[in-house]
């Protein structure tokens, strides 16, 4: 009897939108839209232009771009063809971008015109790049100098849009991007074709099954408004292709213009780092805008309580959420449950800025250093060790840094973390950012959170700092919203509180408070504490 041995590939999860959603809407800035029948004759288009460039199997396309449709169709057509698609961090500094272009050993580059003077700039020492496809996107032609191939959509026009997609092993990598490592060059991430589709599947059904809030499903309008470049954008384009959901891709972000989309096109379904949000926050204010009705996922780093309760006034309906660059990325989510519904209005608070509980498949624990787990009753901590199918193998040409990931045949997180008698994870620190004061691990974490639920208080990071006589005692830097909204008494007035009740450590009595102007942020927007380290120690 003949069967088809289904390959878990990327181009599987056309099948439903095609079926079921065909005239959905694709939106870009508002001004461009098409229909997801549209779309998926454009990745045909991409993928026979870039077989017709050169591009083969297992071929790497980086690409350099805003948050757009462009993106989108890369994020299809490139693994569906059997190349790699590479997603540059346009953040990183121009020595780690040629680095991580040569790293990946880049093909080809699709390379929009606001990035085209960088790239000018690298061409000559771009090692493997063959060719460069321009993304015009409406602007004048770059001046900068270096020889393009053609421009994105006049190219993309020569293709076929009958593009056929052949099965492969489901093994076979699909995506690779860089994170900024602790140390050293950027870590290369690589994902296969099964991992992506077994992570859009149970992020999908993790997303969905919340009983009311806090869900992703067909009736929702999506915005991404974290950057594509980074981990798929958290992998939910997959996840809202699947749904046959309307997109929206905002481009460059910036405030107005992010609420005029949420406005205009009616978006429901966002998720950011808490920097974005505080941004979209305080522009809303200012004007005055509504935002009852958008749900928005936080992570990247720590949802504040106080962040978490001024969206919440706004109508926001707000959760946070946890995973890594290796993690593809999402592992937990801080859905409310129904028992969750006679809660108090603290408890709910509390409940929505924890990490979350696992979605599908996820077996997640706190182990302590000899890999023994440890109990989950809230208070047990130790760092987060995680499977699931999904993971990455390890970094891409880094053998010792791949296994010092996946010793003792968990993935390390290096995250410190414990879990309630409820299942949801609790972060306290990362590793490196755990202040050891007088011999006791000082979170920096619960110190935020303590600062931050103070009025005036906009934005807080804590680092340890070396000190004579305890170790190290903790550092907090904070931005006021003004001068006079707080100060220094107040701050460990605070700290005092937040000790005699329990919520923080007794060392952290010992802080050392300096207000600054900002706060030093990577390429992600998460904050950045190793340039704060080398800022301030």
């Amino acid at each position: 009897m003949a069967t088809y041995d289904y390959p878990l590939l990327i181009k599987q999860l056309w099948h439903t939108p095609l079926a079921c959603a065909p005239d959905q809407e694709i939106v870009y800035r508002g001004s461009l839209r098409y229909t997801y029948r549209d779309l998926r004759r454009r990745v045909s288009r991409l993928a026979s232009s870039l077989h017709r460039s050169g591009v083969r199997a297992g071929d790497t396309v980086a690409v350099m771009d805003w948050d757009s449709h462009r993106y989108l169709e890369c994020y299809f057509a490139v693994p569906m063809m059997g190349a790699v698609l590479m997603t540059v961090n346009t953040r990183l500094t121009p020595a780690q971008i040629l680095y991580t272009l040569n790293h990946a050993r880049a093909d080809i580059l699709l390379v929009h015109a606001d990035f085209a003077p960088l790239v000018a700039e690298l061409r000559a020492r771009l090692n493997t790049v063959k060719k460069c496809i321009l993304i015009g996107d409406g602007l004048p032609a770059p001046a900068a100098g270096i020889s393009f191939a053609g421009e994105y959509e006049e190219w993309l026009a020569l293709g076929d849009a009958d593009y056929d997609f052949p099965d492969f092993d489901e093994n076979t990598r699909a995506t690779t991007f860089y994170t900024t490592a602790t140390t050293g060059d950027p870590k290369g991430v690589y994902y296969s074709h099964r991992q992506l589709v077994l992570h859009t599947l149970a992020t999908a059904a993790g997303l969905s099954s919340a009983p009311a809030g806090q869900r992703f499903h067909r009736g929702d309008v999506y915005m991404p408004l974290t950057p594509m470049f980074h981990v798929h954008a958290w992998g939910v384009p997959y996840v809202a292709t699947m749904f046959g959901v309307k997109q929206v891709y905002p481009g460059r972000y910036a405030p107005d213009t992010l609420l005029r989309l949420i406005h205009d096109e009616k978006v429901t379904f966002s998720h950011c780092v808490p920097s974005l949000l505080r941004m979209v926050l305080s522009a809303a204010k200012a004007q005055g805008a509504s935002l009852k009705g958008w749900k928005v996922v936080i992570g990247g780093s720590a949802l504040p309580p106080a962040l978490a309760q001024t969206a919440l006034d706004l109508g926001v309906d707000i959760f946070a959420g946890y995973g890594l660059s290796e993690t593809a990325p999402v592992l937990t989510l801080a859905q409310l449950r129904p028992e969750h519904a006679d809660a108090d209005a603290q408890t709910r608070l509390a409940t929505l800025c924890c990490a979350g509980a696992p979605i599908p498949l996820v077996d997640l624990q706190i182990v302590d250093e000899n890999m023994n787990t440890l109990p989950n009753d809230g208070q047990s901590a130790g760092e987060i060790a995680v499977r699931a199918p999904w993971l990455t193998r390890g970094y891409l040409h880094d053998e010792v840094a791949s296994e010092q990931l996946w010793r003792g045949g968990c993935l390390h997180t290096q995250d410190i973390g414990a879990i309630d008698g409820q299942g949801y994870l609790h972060i306290r620190d990362r590793l490196k950012d755990v202040i050891k004061v007088a011999g006791e691990w000082v979170s920096s974490l619960e110190l935020e959170h303590a600062i931050g639920q103070l009025p005036g208080v906009t934005e807080v990071a804590v680092i340890g700092v070396p000190d004579p006589r305890w170790g190290e005692r903790p550092l907090a830097l904070i931005v006021r919203a003004a001068p006079q909204a707080t100060d220094e008494a107040a701050i460990l007035a605070k700290l005092r509180e937040s000790c005699d009740q329990g919520a923080i450590s007794k060392h952290a009595v010992l802080t050392r408070i300096q207000f600054v102007d900002a706060i030093a942020r990577t390429g992600v927007g998460k904050i950045d504490k190793k340039a704060l380290r080398r800022q301030f120690i």
